[in-house]
Protein backbone atom coordinates (compact mmCIF):
# COMPACT_ATOMS: atom_id res chain seq x y z
CA UNK A 1 0.00 0.00 0.00
CA UNK A 2 3.10 2.08 0.63
CA UNK A 3 4.70 1.61 -2.13
CA UNK A 4 1.58 2.27 -4.37
CA UNK A 5 0.98 5.96 -2.83
CA UNK A 6 5.14 6.30 -3.64
CA UNK A 7 4.32 5.37 -7.33
CA UNK A 8 1.41 7.53 -7.29
CA UNK A 9 3.00 10.28 -5.92
CA UNK A 10 6.15 10.09 -8.65
CA UNK A 11 3.98 9.78 -11.38
CA UNK A 12 1.84 13.01 -10.36
CA UNK A 13 5.32 15.15 -10.31
CA UNK A 14 6.76 13.66 -13.09
CA UNK A 15 3.60 14.60 -15.25
CA UNK A 16 2.98 18.28 -12.93
CA UNK A 17 7.25 19.09 -14.09
CA UNK A 18 5.85 17.74 -17.55
CA UNK A 19 3.17 20.11 -17.71
CA UNK A 20 5.24 23.19 -15.99
CA UNK A 21 8.02 22.78 -18.48
CA UNK A 22 5.26 23.19 -21.66
CA UNK A 23 3.75 26.25 -20.07
CA UNK A 24 6.80 27.93 -19.38
CA UNK A 25 7.70 26.84 -22.82
CA UNK A 26 4.49 28.51 -24.20
CA UNK A 27 5.18 31.72 -22.76
CA UNK A 28 8.68 31.96 -23.08
CA UNK A 29 7.40 31.52 -27.04
CA UNK A 30 4.25 33.84 -26.67
CA UNK A 31 7.08 36.76 -25.22
CA UNK A 32 9.16 35.99 -28.31
CA UNK A 33 6.34 36.40 -30.41
CA UNK A 34 4.92 39.84 -28.36
CA UNK A 35 8.01 41.42 -28.62
CA UNK A 36 8.56 40.34 -32.19
CA UNK A 37 5.09 41.94 -33.17
CA UNK A 38 4.78 44.85 -30.77
CA UNK A 39 5.56 47.19 -33.29
CA UNK A 40 2.36 45.53 -36.07
CA UNK A 41 0.23 45.29 -32.76
CA UNK A 42 0.26 48.64 -30.18
CA UNK A 43 0.84 51.41 -32.12
CA UNK A 44 1.98 55.20 -30.65
CA UNK A 45 0.03 58.37 -33.00
CA UNK A 46 2.26 61.54 -31.51
CA UNK A 47 0.74 64.81 -31.35
CA UNK A 48 0.07 66.21 -34.15
CA UNK A 49 -0.46 63.17 -36.11
CA UNK A 50 -3.49 61.04 -37.21
CA UNK A 51 -3.85 57.36 -38.18
CA UNK A 52 -5.71 55.64 -40.93
CA UNK A 53 -6.17 52.07 -40.50
CA UNK A 54 -5.82 49.45 -43.16
CA UNK A 55 -7.50 45.70 -42.47
CA UNK A 56 -6.02 43.46 -44.26
CA UNK A 57 -9.42 40.65 -43.10
CA UNK A 58 -12.08 43.67 -42.65
CA UNK A 59 -12.62 45.43 -46.11
CA UNK A 60 -9.42 47.47 -46.45
CA UNK A 61 -8.94 51.13 -45.31
CA UNK A 62 -10.99 52.31 -43.28
CA UNK A 63 -12.79 55.80 -44.03
CA UNK A 64 -15.19 56.43 -41.89
CA UNK A 65 -12.79 56.54 -38.78
CA UNK A 66 -9.60 58.59 -37.69
CA UNK A 67 -7.08 57.64 -34.84
CA UNK A 68 -6.44 60.28 -32.97
CA UNK A 69 -3.08 61.14 -31.00
CA UNK A 70 -2.24 58.07 -28.28
CA UNK A 71 -1.46 54.31 -28.30
CA UNK A 72 -3.99 52.04 -30.29
CA UNK A 73 -3.69 48.31 -30.72
CA UNK A 74 -4.37 46.30 -34.00
CA UNK A 75 -3.76 43.00 -35.54
CA UNK A 76 -0.47 42.31 -36.11
CA UNK A 77 -1.93 41.68 -40.40
CA UNK A 78 -3.60 45.15 -40.14
CA UNK A 79 -1.61 48.71 -41.12
CA UNK A 80 -1.69 51.97 -39.48
CA UNK A 81 -0.79 54.87 -41.84
CA UNK A 82 0.00 57.78 -39.53
CA UNK A 83 -0.22 61.60 -41.57
CA UNK A 84 1.06 65.04 -39.83
CA UNK A 85 -2.10 66.96 -40.20
CA UNK A 86 -0.09 70.22 -38.81
CA UNK A 87 0.44 73.26 -41.44
CA UNK A 88 3.12 72.26 -43.04
CA UNK A 89 5.73 74.08 -45.80
CA UNK A 90 7.01 72.82 -49.37
CA UNK A 91 9.04 74.93 -51.63
CA UNK A 92 8.76 74.51 -55.08
CA UNK A 93 11.18 75.93 -58.38
CA UNK A 94 9.59 75.58 -61.80
CA UNK A 95 10.05 77.64 -65.24
CA UNK A 96 6.85 79.03 -67.15
CA UNK A 97 6.38 81.27 -70.60
CA UNK A 98 5.07 84.74 -70.95
CA UNK A 99 2.51 85.85 -73.38
CA UNK A 100 5.36 87.39 -75.41
CA UNK A 101 7.61 83.15 -75.27
CA UNK A 102 9.81 84.86 -72.66
CA UNK A 103 11.10 82.48 -69.86
CA UNK A 104 10.94 83.06 -66.34
CA UNK A 105 11.85 80.93 -63.31
CA UNK A 106 9.15 81.16 -60.18
CA UNK A 107 9.80 80.58 -56.90
CA UNK A 108 7.14 79.47 -54.76
CA UNK A 109 5.78 78.36 -51.14
CA UNK A 110 2.84 76.63 -50.25
CA UNK A 111 1.31 76.29 -46.99
CA UNK A 112 -1.08 73.70 -46.88
CA UNK A 113 -2.70 70.94 -44.45
CA UNK A 114 -4.74 67.86 -44.92
CA UNK A 115 -8.31 67.94 -43.70
CA UNK A 116 -8.22 65.90 -41.06
CA UNK A 117 -12.26 64.85 -40.93
CA UNK A 118 -11.62 63.37 -44.63
CA UNK A 119 -8.14 62.06 -43.82
CA UNK A 120 -9.23 58.59 -44.87
CA UNK A 121 -10.78 59.29 -48.23
CA UNK A 122 -7.02 61.42 -49.37
CA UNK A 123 -5.52 58.16 -48.30
CA UNK A 124 -7.65 56.18 -50.07
CA UNK A 125 -7.76 58.00 -53.19
CA UNK A 126 -4.57 60.12 -53.23
CA UNK A 127 -2.17 58.07 -51.02
CA UNK A 128 0.85 59.64 -48.50
CA UNK A 129 2.36 61.60 -51.06
CA UNK A 130 -0.55 64.02 -51.45
CA UNK A 131 2.11 66.84 -52.09
CA UNK A 132 3.84 66.30 -55.02
CA UNK A 133 0.51 63.93 -57.28
CA UNK A 134 -1.99 66.99 -56.06
CA UNK A 135 -0.90 70.16 -54.45
CA UNK A 136 2.24 70.98 -56.24
CA UNK A 137 0.99 70.24 -59.79
CA UNK A 138 -2.39 72.32 -58.97
CA UNK A 139 -1.03 75.25 -58.44
CA UNK A 140 1.66 75.58 -61.01
CA UNK A 141 -0.54 74.37 -63.61
CA UNK A 142 -2.81 77.07 -62.74
CA UNK A 143 0.03 79.85 -62.34
CA UNK A 144 1.51 78.78 -65.93
CA UNK A 145 -2.31 79.22 -67.90
CA UNK A 146 -2.35 83.04 -66.01
CA UNK A 147 0.91 84.26 -66.50
CA UNK A 148 0.99 82.90 -69.82
CA UNK A 149 -1.23 85.33 -70.80
CA UNK A 150 0.56 88.45 -69.28
CA UNK A 151 3.58 90.17 -70.44
CA UNK A 152 7.17 89.34 -68.48
CA UNK A 153 7.12 93.53 -67.25
CA UNK A 154 3.79 92.75 -65.28
CA UNK A 155 5.42 89.63 -64.00
CA UNK A 156 8.19 91.49 -62.83
CA UNK A 157 6.66 93.93 -61.44
CA UNK A 158 3.79 92.99 -60.28
CA UNK A 159 1.63 95.90 -61.46
CA UNK A 160 -1.19 92.97 -62.12
CA UNK A 161 -3.12 91.11 -60.38
CA UNK A 162 -3.76 88.33 -62.42
CA UNK A 163 -1.39 86.00 -60.32
CA UNK A 164 -3.07 86.68 -56.85
CA UNK A 165 -6.74 85.74 -59.12
CA UNK A 166 -4.21 82.35 -60.38
CA UNK A 167 -3.04 82.08 -56.74
CA UNK A 168 -6.71 81.84 -55.51
CA UNK A 169 -7.62 79.41 -57.96
CA UNK A 170 -5.56 77.35 -57.48
CA UNK A 171 -6.48 76.95 -53.96
CA UNK A 172 -9.95 76.48 -54.52
CA UNK A 173 -9.46 73.27 -56.72
CA UNK A 174 -6.95 71.90 -54.42
CA UNK A 175 -9.57 72.05 -51.54
CA UNK A 176 -11.83 70.10 -53.56
CA UNK A 177 -9.16 67.21 -53.47
CA UNK A 178 -9.45 66.79 -49.02
CA UNK A 179 -6.22 69.44 -48.78
CA UNK A 180 -6.49 73.20 -47.23
CA UNK A 181 -4.17 75.22 -48.61
CA UNK A 182 -3.65 78.25 -46.56
CA UNK A 183 -1.70 80.31 -48.93
CA UNK A 184 1.27 80.58 -51.90
CA UNK A 185 3.81 83.08 -51.85
CA UNK A 186 5.95 83.74 -54.45
CA UNK A 187 9.54 84.23 -53.29
CA UNK A 188 11.29 85.11 -56.40
CA UNK A 189 10.23 85.89 -59.84
CA UNK A 190 13.81 85.44 -62.34
CA UNK A 191 14.09 87.08 -65.75
CA UNK A 192 16.71 86.47 -68.34
CA UNK A 193 19.93 88.14 -67.16
CA UNK A 194 19.74 90.47 -70.23
CA UNK A 195 16.04 91.38 -69.41
CA UNK A 196 16.45 92.22 -65.92
CA UNK A 197 19.65 94.34 -66.73
CA UNK A 198 17.68 96.61 -69.25
CA UNK A 199 14.31 96.36 -66.87
CA UNK A 200 16.84 97.83 -63.78
CA UNK A 201 18.43 100.17 -65.73
CA UNK A 202 15.51 101.52 -66.93
CA UNK A 203 14.38 102.43 -63.23
CA UNK A 204 17.89 103.35 -62.30
CA UNK A 205 17.21 105.98 -65.24
CA UNK A 206 13.84 107.14 -63.89
CA UNK A 207 15.09 107.55 -60.51
CA UNK A 208 18.24 109.53 -61.79
CA UNK A 209 16.09 111.81 -63.65
CA UNK A 210 13.77 112.27 -60.12
CA UNK A 211 17.04 113.31 -58.47
CA UNK A 212 17.59 116.01 -61.17
CA UNK A 213 14.59 117.63 -60.46
CA UNK A 214 15.03 117.31 -56.45
CA UNK A 215 18.71 119.03 -57.10
CA UNK A 216 17.16 122.12 -59.17
CA UNK A 217 14.32 122.77 -56.37
CA UNK A 218 17.06 122.82 -54.02
CA UNK A 219 19.13 125.31 -56.24
CA UNK A 220 15.94 127.33 -56.62
CA UNK A 221 15.06 127.38 -52.92
CA UNK A 222 19.12 128.23 -51.76
CA UNK A 223 18.86 131.01 -54.47
CA UNK A 224 15.85 132.58 -52.83
CA UNK A 225 17.36 132.07 -49.44
CA UNK A 226 20.31 134.15 -50.93
CA UNK A 227 18.33 136.55 -52.24
CA UNK A 228 16.36 137.37 -49.06
CA UNK A 229 20.02 137.11 -47.17
CA UNK A 230 21.20 139.74 -49.23
CA UNK A 231 18.12 141.90 -48.94
CA UNK A 232 18.81 142.22 -45.23
CA UNK A 233 22.56 142.86 -45.40
CA UNK A 234 21.65 145.74 -47.75
CA UNK A 235 19.16 147.01 -45.14
CA UNK A 236 21.55 146.91 -42.11
CA UNK A 237 24.08 148.78 -44.32
CA UNK A 238 21.81 151.68 -45.37
CA UNK A 239 20.78 151.56 -41.44
CA UNK A 240 23.96 151.88 -40.57
CA UNK A 241 25.00 154.41 -42.83
CA UNK A 242 23.02 156.92 -41.95
CA UNK A 243 24.08 157.11 -37.91
CA UNK A 244 27.97 157.04 -39.19
CA UNK A 245 30.00 160.37 -39.88
CA UNK A 246 33.63 161.56 -40.16
CA UNK A 247 33.66 162.26 -36.05
CA UNK A 248 31.96 159.14 -34.92
CA UNK A 249 34.81 157.22 -37.76
CA UNK A 250 37.87 159.44 -36.12
CA UNK A 251 36.78 158.70 -32.58
CA UNK A 252 36.40 154.94 -33.26
CA UNK A 253 39.67 155.06 -34.94
CA UNK A 254 41.71 156.53 -32.12
CA UNK A 255 40.25 153.92 -29.64
CA UNK A 256 41.58 151.14 -31.79
CA UNK A 257 45.20 153.36 -32.04
CA UNK A 258 44.84 153.02 -27.94
CA UNK A 259 44.18 149.69 -27.54
CA UNK A 260 47.10 148.87 -29.78
CA UNK A 261 49.26 150.70 -28.24
CA UNK A 262 48.30 148.90 -24.90
CA UNK A 263 48.99 145.75 -26.43
CA UNK A 264 52.74 144.15 -25.35
CA UNK A 265 52.85 142.04 -28.90
CA UNK A 266 52.18 145.61 -30.77
CA UNK A 267 54.53 145.30 -33.88
CA UNK A 268 54.04 149.01 -35.20
CA UNK A 269 54.75 152.31 -34.54
CA UNK A 270 51.67 154.76 -34.23
CA UNK A 271 52.29 158.26 -35.15
CA UNK A 272 49.62 160.85 -35.18
CA UNK A 273 48.95 162.52 -38.82
CA UNK A 274 47.46 166.08 -39.33
CA UNK A 275 44.56 167.53 -37.15
CA UNK A 276 41.93 166.36 -39.50
CA UNK A 277 42.98 163.21 -40.64
CA UNK A 278 42.83 159.45 -39.45
CA UNK A 279 45.84 157.97 -37.25
CA UNK A 280 48.70 157.01 -39.35
CA UNK A 281 49.74 152.70 -38.64
CA UNK A 282 52.80 151.39 -40.24
CA UNK A 283 57.01 151.37 -39.57
CA UNK A 284 59.60 153.83 -38.92
CA UNK A 285 62.48 153.21 -41.06
CA UNK A 286 65.02 151.16 -39.31
CA UNK A 287 68.21 152.26 -41.46
CA UNK A 288 68.02 155.69 -40.33
CA UNK A 289 71.15 157.06 -38.72
CA UNK A 290 72.09 160.71 -37.40
CA UNK A 291 74.89 162.42 -38.71
CA UNK A 292 78.05 161.81 -35.81
CA UNK A 293 76.00 159.10 -34.19
CA UNK A 294 76.77 155.65 -33.68
CA UNK A 295 74.33 152.93 -35.12
CA UNK A 296 71.31 152.04 -33.78
CA UNK A 297 71.12 148.54 -32.51
CA UNK A 298 67.43 147.20 -32.11
CA UNK A 299 66.24 146.11 -28.76
CA UNK A 300 62.88 144.89 -28.88
CA UNK A 301 60.17 145.12 -31.50
CA UNK A 302 59.12 148.68 -32.01
CA UNK A 303 61.87 150.01 -29.90
CA UNK A 304 65.61 150.84 -30.74
CA UNK A 305 68.56 151.50 -28.25
CA UNK A 306 71.50 153.42 -29.19
CA UNK A 307 74.97 152.06 -28.86
CA UNK A 308 76.45 154.98 -27.16
CA UNK A 309 75.86 156.51 -23.42
CA UNK A 310 73.28 158.81 -25.02
CA UNK A 311 70.33 157.83 -26.73
CA UNK A 312 68.89 160.34 -29.20
CA UNK A 313 65.17 159.97 -30.70
CA UNK A 314 64.01 159.94 -34.38
CA UNK A 315 63.26 162.69 -36.57
CA UNK A 316 59.64 162.99 -36.34
CA UNK A 317 57.44 165.32 -38.63
CA UNK A 318 58.01 168.99 -37.53
CA UNK A 319 54.48 169.47 -37.40
CA UNK A 320 54.27 166.46 -34.92
CA UNK A 321 57.48 166.52 -33.64
CA UNK A 322 57.37 166.86 -29.45
CA UNK A 323 60.46 169.09 -27.15
CA UNK A 324 62.76 168.05 -25.13
CA UNK A 325 60.25 167.73 -22.09
CA UNK A 326 58.01 165.99 -24.04
CA UNK A 327 58.96 162.44 -22.26
CA UNK A 328 57.61 163.90 -19.15
CA UNK A 329 54.55 164.66 -21.08
CA UNK A 330 51.29 162.85 -21.97
CA UNK A 331 51.43 160.63 -24.84
CA UNK A 332 50.59 161.52 -28.11
CA UNK A 333 48.44 159.79 -28.67
CA UNK A 334 46.34 160.71 -25.35
CA UNK A 335 46.74 165.00 -26.43
CA UNK A 336 44.82 164.13 -29.95
CA UNK A 337 41.95 162.55 -28.49
CA UNK A 338 41.82 165.36 -25.83
CA UNK A 339 42.14 167.79 -28.35
CA UNK A 340 38.97 166.11 -29.98
CA UNK A 341 36.71 165.60 -27.65
CA UNK A 342 37.79 169.76 -26.71
CA UNK A 343 36.39 170.53 -30.46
Amino acid sequence: MKQQFKDAYHTLAASLKKKILSALLFVIVMLIFMLFLWARIFVTILPGEAGIKWKRLGGGTQTDYVYPEGMHYMYPWDKMYIYNVRVQQTAHDFDVLTRNGMKINLSISIRYQPEYSVLGLLHQQVGMDYVNKLVIPEIESVLRIIIGKIAAQDVYTTETSLIEKAVGEGIEQVAQRFVKIDDVIIKKVGLPAEVETSIQYKIQQKHLAEAYEFKLLREQQEAERKRIEAGGIQTYNDIIAQSLNDSILHWKAILATIELAKSPNAKVVVIGNDKGGLPILGSIPMDYTPPGKPTAQPDNIGTFQTTGSEQESLPTNPETSLDENSASEEPVLLQESKLFLSE
